[in-house]
């Protein structure tokens, strides 16, 4: 094995075989890691990505697969719909009483994902947030995602804080 380090056309390049990159890094530009020839980690102006499966030990010994919140939304659903914040999703749209669709800015890759949501008034009063419409559990699609709030009672409600993520 020779490491070889040089300067090609303004890219500093670390080879650990001849011709096989191990890391290059771009003057002004991204720094990017490889495994056995290919890109696993590059800087970006915005930030890192990642090709392949991001692990990570939490201290609990062993490295774990990390999954992505790929979309959120928390909203008021009192009256016209205001969103408060979210990541990934482009809007809300208010269908009727408790019904309600998020749409992403950015499609998922399918629709098996998971969502985890919560809904509530002004007190401390707790609804149902169900995935689907009013008519049938329709499933999940790629750039849309049907919720309907109910309370206690089974009747569709619209809640004060309604909160969701979306994991993939």
């Amino acid at each position: 094995m020779a490491l070889k380090l040089f300067n090609d056309s303004g890219v500093a390049k670390l080879q650990a075989n001849d011709g096989e990159e191990s890391i290059t890094a771009t003057a002004n530009g991204a720094v990017k890691l490889y495994y056995d020839n290919a890109e696993k980690l590059a800087t970006t102006s915005t930030g890192v990505d990642v090709t392949g499966d991001l692990k990570f030990n939490s201290g609990y010994g062993s490295a774990a697969t990390a999954y992505g919140v790929r979309a959120w939304v928390n909203f008021n659903a009192s009256g016209t719909v205001s969103v408060r914040g979210s990541g990934n999703v482009s809007s809300v749209t208010d269908n009727g009483v408790g019904y309600f669709t998020i749409n992403f800015a950015t499609a998922m890759p399918d629709g098996n994902y998971s969502v985890g949501s919560w809904a509530r008034n002004n007190t401390t009063t707790v609804w149902n947030v169900t995935v689907g419409s009013l008519t049938s559990l329709a499933a999940p699609s790629t750039t849309a995602l049907p919720i309907f709030c109910r309370d206690d009672g089974r009747a569709s409600v619209d809640p004060t804080y309604v909160t969701l993520n979306i994991i993939r």
